[in-house]
């Protein structure tokens, strides 16, 4: 379920639950959970499943009540777009606001944010652009080289092809560590990914079987 790497100095575990956890400051990282995105389809007249908001919800609560918690940012795409203000996702997302009154949020704008809006301010998040500058880190939506600080980032949806005998392959939700920018998974489970390499400059971890553990 964890897997500790070493990143500019610091500890991070990589969590099968497709987020970042950072001991030392206490903060889980979640990068496009991109709520909404299917009453945002359906909006529009599209047959797409139902419940992802909430099975997103229940995930993100296993989290923080497995890991002590100070902080909790978003990487960008918490809202997918326009349709996801619908009603029930927006009472879905306050019911469980209110079950973690207590708890700082931050989101770091991405480019769904942008056209969906902020989220509504009774959920009490701080909305900043990025980057967002902690310890060594540049935490970003955006994959983009910062000048002084290791960035941490979102916005791609990384999976990895496992190729097996033949033509037998598996697509895995990753996470990508690099020398100067790492990408996290979406955390959102009805959101696609992009497929991304290993290199000699990039490692990668995929997600599998509620385990992480690094392709060699």
């Amino acid at each position: 379920m964890i897997c500790p790497i070493t990143l500019e100095g610091e500890e991070l575990w990589l969590l099968a639950d497709k987020a970042v956890y950072w001991p030392a400051r206490q903060c889980l990282l979640i990068a496009d959970a991109h709520f909404g995105k299917a009453s945002a389809y359906r909006s529009l007249g599209q047959p797409v499943p139902q419940g992802t908001t909430t099975e997103n919800l229940q995930r993100l609560d296993r989290l923080l009540s497995t890991f002590r918690c100070a902080q909790l940012i978003f990487l960008g795409d918490f809202l997918h777009g326009p349709g996801s203000h619908a009603s029930g996702t927006l009472s879905a997302l306050r019911t469980w606001r209110a079950r973690n009154h207590g708890l700082p949020m931050t989101l770091i704008r991405g480019n769904h944010d942008k056209r969906a809006g902020d989220p509504p301010a009774d959920l009490r998040i701080e909305v900043v652009p990025e980057p967002l500058l902690l310890g060594p880190f540049a935490l970003q939506h955006e994959p983009d080289a910062h000048a002084s600080h290791h960035v941490l980032a979102g916005h791609v949806h990384p999976v990895y092809r496992l190729r097996g005998k033949g033509r037998q392959s598996l697509r895995l939700p990753c996470f990508q560590i690099g020398t100067r920018v790492s990408l996290l998974p979406a955390f959102g489970a009805f959101t696609g990914g992009y497929s991304v390499e290993r290199d000699d400059e990039r490692r990668i971890f995929v997600i599998g079987d509620r385990e992480v553990w690094p392709v060699r």
